[in-house]
């Protein structure tokens, strides 16, 4: 959740730190900071936006080629100046920035505490970085030995990067279960938690593994890991376009990235969806096709938006593939003692992979022997990394924290993938599947014609942003669908939402059904709509204002609901994301009505790194 960048090269420091911290912004922070050596080590840093800390460092000096910086989001320790990162140690010859957090620190504290440490802040970070000075101290070693050997007595998830007075020509980075990258250039490294941060400045880049320490300097890296191995780090090309992190004219990434949507699905079925011999092929799950044939059932694992896709695929994989599913949250799973059996996938969705949770359940899923496969948009990411194969949705990086493209890319690698195991398990009619395809391969231009509905949507969030309280509901494949459309209502506007299964109305939601309670309708799939009809006469006859998603087609609803907004016709495995897209604009455009910071809403982070 916290950023961390971190350089050493020719540049001026503080320039490139600034730049990265700015491109991390939409992880969620409260606050940030820099550390520079120019002779002396200097640390800068303030609570609030990287703006406030550019106003610190506007002083600062540009001579430096070697630094560190972080956004913080609080975990230990309100946010203010005196928690912000970098940390010191006692001398203020050492400075730490990190994600993640030390479990035992408290046990550790203590211990320094006896030997004479004084603490000023109230993190885990700040005593860890007393820990590795005092472990140098203590031992005489160089740094990356008193880091490596200082981890081995911590607890806990860490990206870490040190800088040291003593020794202004190296930086060390180590990680575990959270995600650190270092850009490799001519004669300079970058050192980032989000490959966004150094895009515009490095093309190659390697991903640290868990347990692995690194000594950068000017001119060299060396690697070991936790027990002193030394560690051949693999250099691999950042396919990132800068387009993707920049707002290109749009107001708000969230905008531009509903707005790409045509595109991103595009991108998402290409080698995949193969219209003229009517076949999806998955080339990443070829060595596995037995494996999911004879598959008993499949668990999906993934958090928040990732976890309404995956309620999504349930209904997709068990119609056109015939195979049970179960869809858990990831924190659930990963702490019951989940029966995993011979014969089961666990398919794990993570729009960062790098979701904390999620990478546990994969782990845990891993070792007691299931096939795990993984649904992500960022390559070389932890979860791909600890699964068998991944589906990447080839999205383009998503900046705006409420997601949209990448939900809609999940939700399309869910509908070719229940159609991929209905045709390898021949459950499946080719005629069928050669329907359903060439209308699959429709999808980019029927969202493009679905988009159509801004103006509407603009209109519908006049009336509905001055209200507090708000339901979402729908029926089948529907119901996942007024559950997401929740989420991205309270996570940008901050307005109460709540999303139900229509028939589950009855059994308890109607009770707050009057004049001041708004409810949605996701009314366009054709199997239930009687009963959708029903579920709105039954709001209507208790005051509720009625905002329908209806098919161009539509006549009955159109009679009863105060707000209509028409959608394209199309199958079951289109409706979700065509259904999804108008709620996307009216959580936007109710936001914007509200004044609430669309791209970064608050005590929210694009990557829940951190449990």
């Amino acid at each position: 959740m916290c950023g961390i960048v971190g350089y050493i090269g020719f540049r001026e420091a503080i320039p490139v730190l600034l730049k990265g911290l700015k491109r991390l912004e939409y992880r969620g922070y409260d606050s940030a900071g820099i550390a520079v050596i120019n002779r002396q080590l200097a640390v800068y840093k303030k609570c609030g936006k990287v703006a406030n800390l550019e106003l610190v460092c506007g002083e600062a000096s540009l001579n430096s080629t070697i630094g560190i910086g972080h956004t913080r989001w609080a975990t230990h320790g309100a946010p203010n100046d005196v928690n912000s990162h970098p940390h010191c140690s006692g001398s203020g010859k050492l400075a730490i920035v990190h994600n993640g957090i030390f479990e035992n620190y408290l046990v550790i504290r203590e211990g320094l505490i006896k030997k004479g440490h004084i603490f000023e802040s109230e993190t885990d970070t700040e005593v860890i970085i007393h820990l590795i000075e005092d472990v140098k101290r203590l031992l005489h070693v160089p740094l990356q030995e008193a880091v490596r050997l200082a981890l081995r007595q911590v607890m806990g998830t860490y990206a870490i990067v040190i800088i040291n007075e003593e020794n202004p020509g190296e930086l060390i980075a180590a990680r575990k279960s959270s995600p650190l990258a270092i850009g490799v250039g001519e004669q300079e490294y970058f050192i980032a938690s989000d490959a966004t941060a150094i895009v515009e400045f490095a093309k190659n880049i390697i991903y640290l593994d868990d347990h692995q320490i690194a000594r950068i300097t000017y001119d060299s890296l060396h690697v070991v890991d936790i027990d002193n191995h030394e560690q051949k780090p693999h250099i691999c090309e950042l396919e990132i376009e800068l387009d993707f992190i920049e707002k290109s004219g749009y107001e708000h990434f969230m905008f531009k990235e509903i707005f790409e949507q045509p595109q991103s699905i595009k991108n998402c079925m290409q080698c995949r969806l193969d219209t003229e011999r009517a076949l999806v092929t998955f080339d990443e799950l070829e060595d596995y096709k037995t494996e999911i044939i004879n598959a008993r059932r499949i668990i999906i694992v993934s958090c928040g938006t990732s976890w309404h896709a995956g309620l999504i695929g349930e209904y997709f994989i068990e119609k056109y593939g015939e195979l049970s599913v179960e869809v858990e949250y990831a924190s659930e799973f990963r702490y019951r003692s989940p029966i995993i059996n011979r014969g089961d996938i666990v398919l794990a969705i993570s729009q960062s992979g790098e979701t904390a949770d999620t990478l546990a359940a994969t782990e845990l899923a891993k070792a007691e022997g299931a096939l795990v496969l993984c649904i992500c948009n960022v390559v070389g990411a932890s979860i791909p990394r600890a699964s068998h194969a991944t589906m990447y949705t080839n999205a383009g990086i998503e900046i705006g924290v409420a997601s949209t493209k990448a939900f809609s890319s999940q939700v399309t690698v869910l509908a070719l993938l229940s159609l991929y195991i209905g045709q390898i398990k021949e459950k499946i009619q080719p005629q069928t599947a050669a329907g359903l395809l060439t209308e699959l391969s429709k999808l980019p231009s029927v969202i493009r014609k679905t988009l159509q509905c801004a103006d509407t949507m603009q209109f519908i969030a006049t009336e509905l942003h001055n209200f507090y309280n708000c339901l979402f509901l729908g029926r089948g494949v529907a119901f996942p669908v007024a559950l997401e459309g929740a989420l991205k209502l309270k996570e940008i506007s901050y307005i109460h939402a709540e999303g139900y299964p229509a028939a589950e109305m009855k059994h308890g939601p109607i009770a707050l059904i009057d004049d001041k309670m708004p409810v949605i309708f996701i009314a366009a799939n054709n199997d239930s709509y009687e009963k959708i009809i029903n579920n709105i006469q039954e709001v209507k006859a208790r005051k509720g204002m009625v905002i329908a998603i209806v098919a161009e087609d539509d006549t009955e609803i159109k009679k009863m609901a105060d707000f209509i907004v028409e959608v394209p016709q199309v199958n079951d495995l289109m409706m979700p994301i065509i259904s999804t897209i108008p709620l996307q604009l009216l959580a936007y455009y109710s936001a914007l009505l509200r004044n609430c910071d669309v791209d970064q809403p608050r005590n929210l982070a694009k990557s829940v790194t951190v449990e």
